[in-house]
């Protein structure tokens, strides 16, 4: 157990950095989208799932930029996150799928 959040902790800090690295708005929905596919595609285990991925995306940091902004351009950029990164999600699934095959 103590490995295991040690080894998701590590992880964490690593996509953390990666993520602040860059910056803006749209920076963040590309990482929130790429990290949704990197999750469907490769079913990372606690590491790189939990751990870098979990680090790499934020959701404080687009509940922050969503509640700083104009409602519309707010709405806009919640339907933005949340479409682009479930079909984001589904994409990776779907070539996950097709790896197996």
């Amino acid at each position: 157990m103590l490995r295991d959040a040690t080894s998701v902790g590590l992880g964490a800090a690593l996509g953390a950095l990666a993520r602040l690295a860059l910056e803006g708005p749209l920076t963040l929905l590309g990482v929130n989208v790429i990290g949704c596919l990197l999750m469907g595609w490769l079913r990372p285990g606690a590491f790189w799932g939990r751990g870098v991925l979990g680090g790499f995306t934020s959701f404080s940091t687009f509940a922050h930029l969503t509640a700083t902004t104009t409602p519309l351009a707010a709405a806009a950029y919640l339907l933005a996150t949340l479409g682009g990164c479930v079909a984001a999600w589904l994409l990776g699934d779907r070539l996950a799928r097709r790896r197996t095959r």
